[in-house]
Order: structure tokens, then C-alpha cells, then sequence
């Protein structure tokens, strides 16, 4: 099963990880292991190209293991259109893994944790 953990500051969204793998198939025929990582890097590209913006990731090859965190999300950001614009992303990413949920329960479990 592979676990989602999206970190939130005073309710905003601005960074995940991801750990385990999810087994919905075998390596390379994983449908779920692919749309978790299709929407990863969209985030990540979506963040550094489209809003300029620093994020920060790490991706461990061994254990498939994935953090992404992006301070523009928060509230300190000095543009306030890019603040939610990113952390509208890391929102969005959230809705989406909800709705998967609901066919994929036995494959991915979906988490927040508020942040301090």
C-alpha cells in the first residue's frame, strides 16, 4: 500500500510524502504506482516552470519513497497569487487521491497532518 501524508500550516496544503509501494500489479504494470507518480511530477514541474517557484524533493529509487514540500504554499510567501496557486496544486492533489480512494482503498491510504 503506498501512503500519502499531506502536511498543512494553518490549513494550508504546502508539501506530501509518499512511502511503500502500492502492489495493485507487477512492477512496470502498476496502474496505481503510475498515476501517483504521473500527478508527483506534475506537481513538481507545475511549481518549479509554471509558477517559478523553489520546491523542494526527494525521491528514494530503493525504497520509491517521495517528499515534496514547497514554503511558497504557505502564507509568508510575499506573492500572494502564487501562495495559492501552489498550494491550490498540493489541494488539488489531495481532492484527486479522495476520489481514487474510493475504487483503489485496498491500494493507497491518504493522510493530513497539521503542522506547527
Amino acid at each position: 500500500m503506498t501512503t500519502i501524508t499531506f502536511f498543512k500550516k494553518n490549513g494550508v496544503y504546502y508539501g506530501f510524502k509518499e512511502t511503500g509501494h502500492s502492489g495493485f500489479a507487477e512492477e512496470g504494470n502498476d496502474i496505481v504506482c503510475s498515476a501517483l507518480s504521473a500527478m508527483t511530477m506534475l506537481i513538481i514541474n507545475a511549481i518549479e516552470v509554471s509558477y517559478a517557484s523553489d520546491v523542494e524533493y526527494t525521491i528514494d529509487e530503493k525504497t520509491t519513497d517521495i517528499t515534496v514540500m514547497a514554503k511558497a504554499a504557505l502564507p509568508s510567501e510575499p506573492d500572494e497569487k502564487k501562495q495559492f496557486a501552489v498550494s491550490g496544486l498540493f489541494y488539488a492533489y489531495y481532492l484527486q487521491l479522495c476520489d481514487l480512494l474510493e475504487d483503489y482503498y485496498d491500494f493507497i491510504d491518504v493522510k493530513e497532518v497539521e503542522v506547527e
